[in-house]
């Protein structure tokens, strides 16, 4: 029988949000911020959830590892050390402009390292990656996902169907309108 291994789910919620105008965290899609909407498709598929790059009060909110402004990979990096720290053995990634995740996210991704094909930001990492990650984001140049996905020899898994992308106000309305 295989043991169940302990996941933090991590919400990347820290971007600038710059094409989209103003705070999309908090942007309502069907009644919900995109914030709570991320947060309660993770917590039913870990053990505990945290928001990277912003405040929420009642969870554990994370800073950008090294520092603010490093995109997703600051924030991945950040959920990695806090989970570790906390006895997690991986933690479970997904962007706060992602509204329609799989409930089965994190079975589709087992076991780490994996990321979507399309979306590597959600992913299900290893703390035994952390090292690899902390030494992509410290050194100077480009730092994307991607990389670190290649670097880890992390599996793309392809959904089958896109998901929707929030990025502009234009994105927010199609999403609505197709539901």
């Amino acid at each position: 029988m295989r043991t169940r291994r302990a996941t933090l789910g991590a919400v990347l919620a820290g971007g600038r949000a710059s094409r989209f105008g103003s705070d999309k965290a908090v942007a309502k899609a069907g009644g919900q911020a995109l914030l709570d909407i991320a947060l309660a498709a993770l917590a039913p598929q870990c053990d505990a959830v945290c928001v990277v790059g912003r405040r929420a009060p009642g969870l554990a909110s994370l800073a950008d590892w090294p520092a603010p402004g490093m995109g997703p990979l600051g924030g991945i990096a950040a959920a990695l050390r806090h989970a570790g720290e906390r006895g997690f053995a991986e933690v479970l990634t997904v962007p706060v402009d992602v509204p329609d995740l799989p409930p089965d996210l994190r079975a589709r991704l087992e076991p780490a390292p994996a990321c979507l094909a399309d979306l590597p930001v959600a992913g299900l990492w290893p703390i035994g990656a952390l090292p690899l990650l902390e030494a992509i984001v410290t050194r100077p140049g480009r730092h994307a996902v991607r990389d670190f996905a290649t670097a880890c020899e992390a599996r793309l898994v392809a959904l089958g169907h896109p998901l929707a992308n929030i990025n502009t106000p234009a994105d927010l309305a199609l999403w609505r309108q197709r539901r």
